[in-house]
């Protein structure tokens, strides 16, 4: 839904582009962390080891169930099981899984992780994401189904972009409207987008599936963060024309 986009300037006044350079290394780091561990594990399906057919289903089985939170385990108290929100936010479940989660972080994790500073947004990454998934599980403490993805943590790194670029604009794709691209500033379509998986939540039945609930508690997280400890850095000028290209997440 959401493309690259230009930011405002910072306390100058002055309208700066977001140069598609900008230096980025923890979110780069994440996005090579998470595509290697999924290369590597059975969901990618190409390491000969896994098997194939029903060996390797069970393979990505166990595999989910040893990385992936279960609320079902998770509060009974057991260390390994208390890490695992630590550990799902770097597996994924399928291609479109993981690509679609990377194509979210690139876009918005570099602007996000210049203005917070190298450490502490390695630091508020992991800490919301662990507490988006400890959220989805409170909300389904007696499932057993296993949760993975960085869905919850990226959701963060939205609610924060939200807060510190409100007014930096994004080319969106609507399927509602046929995918007739519009640029729109990032208070539009950020609540647009949470209101969608609040939504979602609502109607999401307790099994196997996308975690909504995670997303809408991660963004709510990484916006009060933002609110908490950036507010001398938020961006208030006006945002410079979107630079091109449109990417569907």
């Amino acid at each position: 839904m959401i493309s690259n986009w230009s930011a405002a300037a910072g306390r100058t006044g002055r309208a700066v582009r977001a140069v598609r350079t900008m230096p980025a290394p923890v979110t780069c780091g994440l996005i090579v962390a998470c595509c290697l561990i999924f290369l590597a594990g059975p969901a990618a399906g190409l390491n000969p080891a896994y098997g194939s057919g029903d060996r390797l289903f069970a393979a990505q089985q166990v595999y989910f169930r040893r990385w992936g939170v279960i609320p079902a385990e998770l509060f009974e108290g057991a260390p390994r099981a208390a890490l695992t929100p630590v550990t799902a936010l770097f597996v994924h479940g399928s291609w479109v899984h993981l690509l679609g989660n990377m194509l979210f972080l690139y876009v918005f994790g570099a602007m996000t992780e210049e203005r917070m500073g190298r450490l502490q947004y390695t630091l508020f990454y992991v800490g919301c994401g662990y507490l988006a998934l400890l959220g989805y599980a409170a909300a389904n403490a007696a499932s057993g189904q296993t949760l993975v993805g960085a869905s919850g943590a990226i959701s963060a790194v939205l609610g924060a972009f939200l807060y510190l670029f409100p007014r930096a604009r994004v080319t969106s794709l609507f399927p509602f409207l046929f995918f007739l691209p519009l640029r729109l500033p990032a208070w539009v379509v950020l609540p647009f987008w949470a209101a969608l998986q609040w939504v979602a939540a609502g109607r999401a039945a307790q099994g196997p599936g996308v975690a909504y609930l995670a997303h809408v508690v991660g963004f709510g997280l990484g916006f009060l963060y933002a609110w908490l400890r950036c507010r001398t850095t938020r961006v208030k000028a006006a945002p410079a024309p979107a630079p091109e290209g449109e990417t569907q997440p």
